[in-house]
């Protein structure tokens, strides 16, 4: 898989870390409990089609992005900077 880092160019998927649901990744409160700090860890949705994840380009310029790909086919539609995303 191939991610196109809007600082860098074209570049393979093996320079990212990924990080999760862009959007839905929540931090939990301090005091939200166990089962919300579990879930927070360790639990996540494996949803089949069309996503927005958040990347680390770890072995390149060190951006966040926010990829646009679907998980059945790996094809990738885009990159911005998380950045530049609006919630």
């Amino acid at each position: 898989m191939r991610i196109e880092c809007p600082n860098c160019g074209e570049r393979d998927r093996r320079e990212f870390t990924y990080q999760g649901d862009a959007l839905a990744l929540r931090r939990p409160a301090v005091d939200a409990g166990e089962q919300a700090w579990d879930d927070y860890l360790h639990n996540r949705d494996n949803p089949a089609g069309e996503t927005k994840d958040l990347w680390f380009h770890e072995a390149g310029c060190g951006a966040w992005l926010v990829v646009e790909r679907n998980t059945v086919t790996h094809t990738v539609q885009g990159a911005v900077l998380a950045e530049k995303v609006k919630r």
